[in-house]
């Protein structure tokens, strides 16, 4: 049935969003803890302004189109500003810019207007009154007619000039400007608070908001505030026909003005600017939201005049919102390459930053409990350029009556492996078997110091995966000569040379095997360690935690993933699949007589030797009994020393450890 009464349904609409604005004006700016996002706002204030235009008769005079922020705090006296200062229209496309444009050129009377466009920073608006060249106070905008006297607090920001540059200044001059707090100094803030268990907070505009509102000046001063100037108000005498030269005139006068400022002629500059900004934006050390394009003469600027809340002569280009709040549906587990289990958040789908979302990261369980977020919550997304959209925060508020906690799994949604935790990753541990993880495990597997196999490079294992030839390091020993002939590049001598390769590589030190094995903190050390103590491959499943914490370099923490590693049912599979293959494992024996030469001493090796590579002296050095560690400490015994030794040499001159150079070093070896 059609709607009997419009305009009885128009005027419910209106009173229900002015009453929505209202507090969501009161929330960003007088208490700064926001409850939606930017683009949400936009979208409540673009609805009921569209409402007036259809229902004029509807319009209140403290209906939120006619305001600008809120009305000031009580905590601060009030000063009425001698020139309002109003907010702009925005526009959000292309097509809005060009109407605008348009507009302009019309009532000008001119075929081409030039314009100043400036980034739109996302900070807090002032006001600066300067009497005779000299800081008189500082205002925050506050409705637009009257606003916070912050002047105590503007004198800390060091790009606020207390005393105006030059000898020809005004009498009197009104400075508007955005205080804002860069990123790094945001970014500080919140890693103390973190420390100290405060509050964070939620961004940088509401850093500032919060920074500048504070009774105490003292704390504002350590905020590291920055402050753009950005036009003129009230001047009682100076001589400027355009924006531009006012901008010019400010930083004569001792103001930071903004330096992506840019004068502009004609529409294809306005597009072509807006362009680079939209490019420059994520490199910038402060938050932008929009660009400001104005009129560039005064006296046009004059004439054109204002509406109800804003200038005919500038308007306010949106880019698409970074932020947008939605709800978080359902939480899933993703291994990645290196077996590194990530959350992601599926979340209903939201328009944010240019594009629709529907998943977001979470990182990592730490990050999950920072920000006590529950399935079901209503979150803020944030996407800024190609970065991953993340989750920021939730709307704590809004959380409804049933939400759920986010756990981690105990295996792995890929290959059912038990999950372990590293500090703040949780891994998946069948590296070997895991499909998620198959490349990097076979990158790894025939490396230099794994299996060695010539010609076995990196884009080769991509092919062989993404063709499906190889789903596990076992199916190496499968390849056949036509199953290589089918890849780009791939002649038959090349083929021939690779399964040659692959065949002499079936010969394989027991400890160039665990080390193949890609077991989590076991290097090339601990794995000639653990090959010592076993007399096979299989070994390696029935070792006890006792037996390792009783080898030299295995703690538990070592002890911990080798346990995990064997605790899996599929990588005794794959060992047992191997040596089916006719992968023959050689047993280390050890020269009892040469071993105790250097038996029980620690070698560390730096710099660049003359006749030997430190691989060739890490291997002799080991051969003698030695043990060859990465890392200066009170335990070793010596350094063998090179050119260029670097860091390593100093520590050991400061711990009193002997220095050795390659001859030494040798001399020791076959003493």
């Amino acid at each position: 049935m059609p709607d009997t009464n419009p305009n009885l349904n128009a005027q419910l609409e209106v009173e229900e969003l002015c009453a929505l604005l209202n507090e969501h004006n009161y929330r960003y700016y007088v208490l700064d803890a926001p409850l939606i996002s930017d683009a949400e706002y936009d979208h409540l204030f673009q609805r009921l302004k569209s409402l007036e235009v259809e229902y004029p008769h509807l319009k209140a005079l403290d209906s939120p189109t006619q305001r600008v922020g809120a009305a000031p705090s009580s905590d601060f006296s009030q000063i009425k500003h001698r020139i309002p200062m109003l907010s702009l229209d925005n526009a959000f496309s292309e097509e809005e810019l060009g109407d605008f444009y348009s507009r302009i050129v019309s009532r000008a009377g001119e075929p081409v207007v030039k314009f100043v466009g400036e980034p739109k920073l996302d900070g807090i608006a002032v006001s600066l009154s300067y009497k005779n060249g000299v800081l008189e106070y500082g205002a925050t905008r506050g409705d637009g007619q009257t606003g916070e006297d912050i002047t105590t607090n503007v004198k800390t920001v060091r790009s606020i000039p207390l005393r105006l540059k030059g000898d020809d200044v005004p009498a009197e001059v009104e400075v508007r400007g955005e205080i804002f707090m860069p990123l790094k100094a945001f970014d500080a803030i919140n890693v103390e608070a973190d420390k100290t268990g405060s509050k964070r907070f939620v961004n940088p505009r509401n850093a500032a908001a919060g920074s500048l509102r504070q009774l105490d000046s003292r704390v504002t001063a350590q905020r590291g505030l920055v402050m753009n100037a950005y036009a003129l108000g009230y001047v009682s005498d100076l001589e400027v026909k355009t924006h531009y030269e006012a901008m010019l005139q400010l930083k004569e006068w001792g103001f930071l003005v903004n330096t992506n400022i840019a004068l502009l002629e004609g529409l294809d500059d306005v597009l072509s600017y807006r362009e680079r900004l939209a490019k420059l934006r994520e490199h910038l050390d402060y938050e932008i939201d929009g660009i400001v394009f104005k009129v560039d003469s005064l006296g046009l600027q004059q004439k054109l005049g204002f509406v109800s809340r804003a200038p005919r002569w500038a308007i306010a280009y949106k880019f698409p919102a970074q932020e947008a709040s939605t709800v978080l549906r359902s939480v899933d587990f993703q291994v990645g390459r290196t077996g590194a289990v990530t959350p992601v958040a599926r979340l209903e789908p939201v328009f944010v930053g240019g594009v629709t979302v529907s998943n977001a990261t979470l990182h990592n369980m730490d990050e999950i409990r920072r920000l006590g977020v529950r399935i079901g919550d209503k979150v803020v997304i944030q996407r800024a350029g190609d970065v991953i959209p993340k989750i920021s925060r939730i709307v704590i508020e809004q959380r409804p009556k049933e939400t759920y906690e986010i756990l981690l799994p105990k295996s792995c949604p890929v290959c059912e492996s038990d999950i372990e935790t590293d500090g703040s990753i949780a891994r998946c541990t069948g590296s070997l078997v895991c499909s998620a993880q198959v490349k990097e495990s076979i990158k790894h597997f025939v490396s230099r110091k794994a299996l060695d196999i010539d010609g076995f490079g990196d884009k080769l294992v991509e092919q062989l995966v993404d063709k499906e030839l190889l789903e596990r390091a076992s199916d190496i020993f499968r390849l056949k000569r036509s199953d290589l002939l089918l890849l780009e590049r791939m002649g038959e001598k090349s083929a021939d040379n690779l399964l040659g390769a692959i065949e002499s590589a079936k010969n394989v030190p027991l400890h160039r095997l665990i080390y193949a094995l890609g077991i989590r903190e076991v290097g090339e050390t601990t794995a000639k360690t653990l090959a010592l103590s076993l007399g096979s491959i299989l070994e390696l499943f029935d070792i006890a935690e006792s037996e390792l914490l009783a080898l030299d370099d295995v703690g538990p923490i070592v002890a911990a993933h080798v346990l995990a590693f064997t605790g899996n049912a599929e990588n005794f599979s794959l060992i047992e699949e191997m040596l089916a293959q006719g992968l023959n494992v050689e047993i280390p024996v050890q020269d009892n007589n040469q071993a105790k030469s250097l038996s029980g001493r620690t070698f560390v090796i730096t710099g660049t030797l003359p006749t030997m590579g430190r691989d060739e002296m890490k291997h002799l050095l080991e051969g003698a009994g030695a043990k060859v560690s990465g890392s200066i400490s009170k335990n070793t015994s010596y350094l063998v020393a090179g050119e260029k030794a670097g860091s390593k040499l100093a520590k050991a001159q400061s711990l009193g450890v002997q220095i050795l150079d390659e001859v030494a070093a040798l001399a020791l070896i076959s003493a």
